[in-house]
């Protein structure tokens, strides 16, 4: 791979556009040759966690509904991090929150960006690799509502295969579990 030297742009300005759940800042920026532009960029959040929890020949998901793509997927327990927690403080904080579990030990996974070309936040990927003992569930966000689903690594690999799974956090954590020797290399579904 050839990596060449180039030159960052530079921000001369930054101005929040919009607060909400998502929050926007209107990035004004130039360019090495003196160019100026504006660049939107989403810092809703410092950071996002996901962990895959592995329990022998299965793995332990979420089953939620995302509202914006009008579907119940299956997904990785995660969430954002808040200031002030490390990645690992809060992706066992969102285990315990989303399945009632405590993981014993995590283990970073990978860590990559679901939009670098407009959001600044990274996605950190842990696997849980020795245990868990039971936690208490947090279901006062009328918005979350997390099923708790044990798959086996087959079911989970012809979902994949298939199409059924879309999440990025769980296709990226399959893929890095596989390569990590966590889990088997990725099965394609007979057919």
């Amino acid at each position: 791979m050839t990596r060449q030297t180039e030159q960052a742009w530079r921000t001369t300005n930054r101005e929040e556009v919009y607060r909400g759940r998502v929050r926007l800042v209107d990035h004004a920026v130039e360019f090495a040759d003196g160019t100026r532009s504006h660049y939107e960029v989403d810092e809703s959040i410092p950071f996002a966690v996901a962990t895959l929890v592995i329990d022998g020949d299965a793995v332990i998901l979420t089953r939620q509904y995302r509202y914006p793509i009008d579907r119940w997927i299956y997904d990785l327990p995660g969430g954002a991090g808040t200031d002030g927690e490390t990645p690992a403080e809060a992706a066992s904080r969102e285990v315990e929150e989303e399945l009632g579990l405590v993981p014993n030990e995590l283990v970073s996974l990978h860590t990559f960006y679901v939009n670098p070309g407009r959001a600044a936040w990274p996605v950190h990927v842990f696997v849980r690799d020795s245990g868990t003992r039971n936690g208490t569930p947090d279901r006062s966000d009328l918005s979350e509502q997390v099923r708790l689903v044990r798959l086996s690594v087959r079911d989970l690999d012809a979902a994949i295969t298939s199409g059924e799974v879309v999440d990025p956090a769980l296709l990226v954590a399959r893929a890095a579990a596989a390569v990590r020797g966590f889990l088997p290399p990725l099965t394609p579904a007979a057919g």
